[in-house]
């Protein structure tokens, strides 16, 4: 299995499992059949309400002995509406007893945004919290204490700009250790993965297959990625398939990916991404692809009167 390593030598499986958009009654199945096929790293948040299936599912395959809890990687994120120091810690503790859990692998903040206790989605300006009612820094002090209190073993930040990502680092007593952002060959995000290189800050690609239920439910005129002919005559090449291009692509990069699944098939074939070795060739090709499209835009976090911006999400909005 392919990994990224952390400053004190903890290895990430780089191809994880996403469970965003995963009903309840199906995530269950798929964690197993994940865990079956060879998957070590499970990416959850509380927001996607099925991390009680996914701890079912975690739990009986430590067990039934598939698996040992020290082998697995389980990333969750911190919602929107904990944001205040004193909501970081209720929250992880919550996630932690749904996913039936000692500890986490990591933990992230899961927007730079912030809205009220008990909000999900807003739907008008009394839902937000303003960065001075819930600074990023207080947020992060916070995210620290719960990793020194040992319930996260990392701790870092998702959808998070390099102008975000530098709030947090000036007065950080622990770094961020991981940024996870919407990232393939279609929205490679250059600048972004630069400067997380040059600051020692992984990256994991949400959406890496390209959202393509965005397009089909007009969120967004993008083109699909998997259809792309460019991607089909490197599949072509390495008797693959086009997903399997795009996922070796991302982990070539250095960065990990969790593409959602729920169905069996498409979950093994993913797996089979790793046994997919793509040469210079094939990244200059894929280096010239066209976009960038952003298939997650974000658009519920700067409309009805949200007090924020575009410019607080992206290192540039497209």
């Amino acid at each position: 299995m392919k990994s990224l390593k952390f400053a004190n030598g903890d290895t990430m499986p780089a191809l994880g499992l996403g469970t965003w958009r995963s009903k309840p009654n199906e995530v269950f199945e798929a964690v197993l059949h994940a865990i079956k096929t060879g998957y070590r790293h499970i990416d959850c948040a509380h927001v996607y309400k099925n991390e009680k299936e996914i701890g079912d599912a975690i739990a009986k395959a430590i067990s039934e002995g598939w698996v040992k809890r020290e082998e697995l990687w389980i990333t969750s994120k911190l919602w929107n509406d904990s944001h205040l120091k004193e909501d970081v810690l209720p929250a992880l503790k919550t996630t932690l007893h749904n996913l039936q859990l000692d500890y986490l692998d990591l933990y992230l903040v899961h927007w730079p945004v912030a809205i009220k206790k008990g909000v999900d989605f807003p739907s008008g300006p009394g839902d937000f919290l303003t960065y001075s009612e819930a600074p990023l820094a207080e947020t992060w002090e916070a995210m620290e204490d719960v990793w020194h209190k040992k319930l996260t073993r990392h701790i870092g930040v998702s959808n998070f700009n390099s102008q975000k990502l530098e709030e947090i680092r000036e007065g950080a007593k622990i770094q961020p250790e991981l940024n996870q952002i919407e990232l393939h060959p279609y929205l490679p995000q250059k600048k972004l993965k630069a400067y997380c290189d040059s600051a020692g800050i992984l990256l994991t690609g949400y959406g890496p297959l390209g959202a393509a239920y965005r397009v089909a439910n007009s969120e967004v005129d993008h083109p699909l990625l998997l259809e792309d002919k460019g991607l089909k005559k490197i599949a072509q090449k390495h008797q693959a398939s086009v997903a399997q291009v795009v996922l070796a692509w991302a982990m070539e990069r250095g960065t990990s990916v969790v593409p959602k699944s729920v169905n069996p098939q498409r979950i093994t074939e993913n797996f089979g991404a790793l046994k997919v070795h793509l040469d210079a060739s094939d990244m200059e090709e894929i280096d010239q692809l066209k976009g960038p499209f952003r298939y997650t835009p974000g658009p519920a976090w700067v409309e009805k009167g949200s007090p924020y911006s575009y410019s607080d999400l992206w290192e540039e909005y497209i």
